[in-house]
């Protein structure tokens, strides 16, 4: 049954993704984006940002063969995709009219994380820190106010780091398997199967990202995306509190949490306001300062290969934290200590690119 979530997921995506791709001549009015100049643009050709759909009908194809598993699964799986809904829906009119400003979906992001709560019973029981565990536990609105800003974070921080071909979703993949080790390890079925009709969805719609660049995520399917691993981070940790540590799937995520978190500083240091978009993001300044295939050319063939091989560079990012998190994961000062030790190196490598320190080593050239 396992096995077939995944599969049905996967090739629901797939060619959910293909349809997308083969008949973008009929609805590339309202699904590409047309406009290639802005700073955080790297696509050479007007490409669907409607990716997010295939995503979406991977996991609802997954949720047919989920109800035939037991209760608990059906239940993980239903109330989680109905409470994506908020946040999948503001993604999607952003993708299609370009008009849906951040506030409104960090605030549609907030609204699932609500019904999350609600729904699923996915709260936050404690985060590992002395002194404001026992204020979650004396006043359970903290808790709920915790989650609901911790969900929205997440989703957003998704978003941020979907950039280029196959970033964000290569991020996203590794993450998941982490998330179903531990799932696994915990002998947690429901969310073993969640965690694998994620995988597969994501994986479908990987295949055509990356390294071509045929469809784009998109708003909704970074925020879909970014729900999923919240939800299913924040799950872990309520359903096994004595054995999963908060700092498990925050080190999986700080990769994309940190990144979320540096860009409020930098800009704040800067004068510059929270949401507008800048070309300053670590992946921006990986692609600037150590992506030099092709270097001069326009041709749309070589911007594509500068695009797509800046993602590995990040993905190197992201399992420098997932990794240890496998292995450390039911050993939170371990953990805390790989957090410390991640965030160290982001500032590091961030100041040699930002400098123009970067080694020879890392410069990929013709």
């Amino acid at each position: 049954m396992l096995v077939g979530v995944f599969f049905l997921a996967f090739l629901g995506s797939l060619f959910a993704s293909i349809v997308l791709i083969r008949t973008q001549h009929l609805h590339a009015h309202l699904s590409m984006d047309t406009d290639l100049v802005g700073v955080q643009k790297f696509h050479a050709n007007p490409t669907p940002r409607i990716g997010g759909l295939s995503i979406l009908l991977g996991m609802l194809l997954a949720f047919i063969l989920v109800l035939w598993t037991e209760v608990t699964t059906q239940i993980i799986f239903k109330t989680i995709l109905l409470s994506s809904i908020p946040v999948f829906t503001a993604g999607f009119l952003e993708d299609i009219t370009k008009k849906v400003a951040p506030r409104w979906r960090l605030i549609a992001a907030f609204i699932s994380a609500a019904l999350g709560i609600g729904l699923c019973g996915s709260l936050l029981p404690k985060l590992g820190v002395p002194g404001v565990d026992a204020i979650l536990f004396l006043y359970p609105v903290t808790s709920i106010l915790l989650t609901i800003f911790a969900v929205g974070g997440v989703c957003h921080s998704i978003n941020i780091i979907d950039g280029y071909n196959g970033l964000m979703g290569g991020v996203s993949l590794f993450a998941l398997l982490a998330f179903a080790f531990v799932s696994l390890a915990s002998g947690d079925i429901p969310l073993l199967t969640l965690c694998l009709a994620s995988i597969g969805a994501v994986l479908g719609f990987l295949v055509w990202n990356f390294p071509k660049g045929m469809i784009f995520a998109g708003d909704s399917g970074a925020y879909f995306i970014g729900f999923l691993l919240a939800e299913i981070a924040v799950l872990l940790v309520s359903r096994h509190p004595a054995l999963v540590s908060p700092w498990f799937p925050f080190l999986v995520l700080i990769y994309p949490v940190f990144e979320t978190v540096f860009s409020i500083y930098r800009r704040k240091i800067r004068h510059m306001p929270a949401g507008l978009p800048d070309s300053m993001h670590f992946h921006q300044m990986v692609y600037k300062r150590l992506v030099l295939w092709m270097v001069g050319s326009k041709e749309a063939t070589h911007l594509t290969r500068r695009n797509s091989m800046t993602a590995p560079y990040l993905w190197g990012m992201a399992l420098f934290s997932i990794m240890p998190a496998m292995i450390f994961w039911r050993h939170e000062l371990l953990l805390k200590i790989c957090a410390l030790i991640f965030v160290i190196g982001y500032l590091w490598a961030y100041r040699s690119l930002a400098t123009f320190n970067a080694k020879s080593r890392f410069l990929i050239r013709k």
